[in-house]
């Protein structure tokens, strides 16, 4: 147990790392950016790339491999195993490639043929061109990271997000000297910065995989092994629940743009903000909990996975708490020390805090989520995550939709932060409910048995 809050704390020092890089690049983007239409456009053209990485980098894809993996490399079948990850990860490459090229010219033939085009939808669509190759490069490296955990390597993977906003705060303070570039222009430099600090992300875990024994090779898939039609199956019902997912997300964006042509970024920002206890404490413990889970069933010790799930949650919620506790009272204060000024001003600081106080109040749900979805993946039980995601789902997008259509307008981006917190809490009540159901069976077979 020891050694799971080792690994958790690796990787939220890393983590932690790497949000107080992005709080850096959030300062300067805020300033620089602003809250309006253009960094409404911009959330809205990086939610795709996010989308892509949610379902085959350390999403879906990941979900199903790592269990796979994982027995392989326990068995101590390590051929297997890196034949797997390296049929898997050309896949990857070849169906994200082809997304991608079709992608960027259908975009290109739009700009060039659309007549009418508001500069909002143009410059939209310009931003989706230009991050629509990040797809690969975050996927690519998530997937790796996913391969180095099953290792037990997290550091390398931990650190992978820092690289991505070192390279945007130098696009950003490069930006700071040049006062006279209009903000379409900025957020345009701000896209391509993104692409560069992904293609070295990908480099970087690259290396890091060969180092460990399991270079990369292209190898076509065959699919009459049953580990890989494993995993593609596994990922087919991931990919459903994260398609599902990503799908609320975005129609969520779509509701911000409907509720007020700000809310969009200023949601944007105040999730960047959460993300920072939630990927330290949340987020590290899911990435270490998985290839742990994993490990535990591979050998067939299911006592140890309860354990060490028990033993996380504890430890979980004594830290989230009090980061709850703190961002729900402090939430104007911490917008205002950290976004505020020139292009962000006081207006944009009480709208922003509005939607960080309810977001910190799901500071546990969030995390406890976290937790509890890799108990059931590392079983290769992808059909409960499934149930409970479209369940979730349909409740946020109808509680969205009423606080789009109910609320005053200062307050329609507030409801959609609360939308998320209660499918949140809803989401864990269900996965412990699951969670039971499971004990209980387990405990009939094994006593008939």
């Amino acid at each position: 147990m020891n050694r799971i809050l080792k690994n958790t704390f690796t990787v939220g020092g890393f983590t932690a790392l790497s949000r107080v890089f992005g709080l850096v690049r959030e300062m300067l983007q805020s300033r620089l950016i602003g809250a309006g239409v253009e960094q409404s456009a911009f959330a809205l053209a990086f939610a795709l790339p996010n989308m892509a990485r949610k379902l085959f980098g350390e999403g879906a894809l990941t979900a199903a491999f790592v269990p796979i993996f994982k027995g392989e490399v326990e068995k101590g079948n390590k051929e297997e195993a890196l034949a797997l990850a390296r049929m898997v990860m050309t896949s990857i490459l070849f169906l994200l490639g082809a997304v991608v090229a079709l992608g960027v010219v259908s975009l290109s033939v739009y700009l060039e043929t659309a007549s009418s085009v508001s500069p909002r939808t143009s410059l939209t669509v310009s931003l989706v061109r230009i991050l629509l190759p990040y797809m690969i490069f975050i996927c690519a490296a998530a997937f790796g990271m996913g391969t180095l955990n099953s290792l037990g390597r997290f550091a390398e993977g931990a650190f992978m997000p820092a690289m991505l906003n070192i390279v945007w705060i130098a696009a950003l303070a490069g930006l700071w000297f040049f006062p006279s570039f209009p903000v379409s222009m900025r957020i345009r430099a701000v896209c391509w910065a993104i692409l560069a600090g992904g293609a070295l992300q990908m480099l970087f875990l690259m290396r890091c995989m060969a180092k460990r024994g399991y270079a990369f090779r292209f190898r076509l898939p065959d699919f009459k092994n049953p580990s890989l039609r494993l995993v593609w199956k596994n990922t087919f019902l991931g990919a459903v629940g994260a398609g599902a997912v990503q799908i609320n997300y975005m129609l969520d964006q779509v509701l911000g743009q409907c509720a007020a042509p700000w809310a969009a970024g200023v949601i944007g920002y105040a999730e960047r903000l959460m993300d920072l206890p939630l990927g330290v404490v949340g987020v590290a413990f899911g990435t270490v909990l998985l290839p742990t889970f994993s490990g535990h069933f591979a050998r067939g010790d299911e006592a140890g996975a309860r354990k060490a799930l028990k033993t996380s949650v504890i430890q979980m919620l004594v830290l989230m708490l009090p980061a709850s506790i703190v961002t729900f009272f402090c939430a104007e204060w911490i917008v205002s020390i950290i976004y505020e000024g020139r292009a962000f001003d006081q207006m944009a600081t009480l709208r922003v805090s509005r939607a960080l106080a309810v977001y910190g109040l799901g500071l546990c749900f969030f995390s406890l989520h976290k937790c509890l979805v890799p108990y059931f993946q590392a079983q290769r039980d992808m059909k409960t995550p499934l149930k409970v995601t479209f369940a979730t789902v349909v409740l946020n997008a109808v509680l969205n939709i009423l606080s789009v259509c109910f609320l005053p307008k200062e307050w329609r981006h507030v409801g959609l932060a609360g939308s998320t917190v209660f499918c949140s809490m809803t989401g864990c009540l269900l996965f412990v409910l699951a969670f039971i159901r499971k004990i209980r069976y387990n405990t009939r077979q094994n006593f008939h048995s």
